[in-house]
């Protein structure tokens, strides 16, 4: 109880705690590529920005962006050479 009456520290909304779950999703599927942010948003043509905004939960991917990051994930070499990569 003490928790919920911090106001110095208010219990995450759903809207902010899904953003966050969803972060560290981005932030597991980059790290299993093995990229930096930088190498990660350039290899696979997604805006370093957005890519950090994601990872930090400030803004939620939409459904097509988790798409292609759950498709980079399964199948980067595939999604380098469609997008002619390396």
């Amino acid at each position: 109880q003490n928790a919920l009456d911090d106001p110095d520290n208010p219990p995450m909304t759903d809207e902010e705690l899904d953003r966050a779950v969803a972060g560290r999703r981005v932030r597991q599927i980059r790290a299993k590529t093995g990229l930096s942010q930088n190498m990660f948003a350039k290899q696979f043509q997604i805006n370093p920005a957005r890519l950090r905004d994601w990872e930090q939960g400030r803004f939620m991917p939409d459904s097509v962006a988790m798409a292609y990051l759950k498709v980079i994930e399964h199948s980067p070499k595939a999604v380098e050479a469609a997008l002619g990569s390396k």
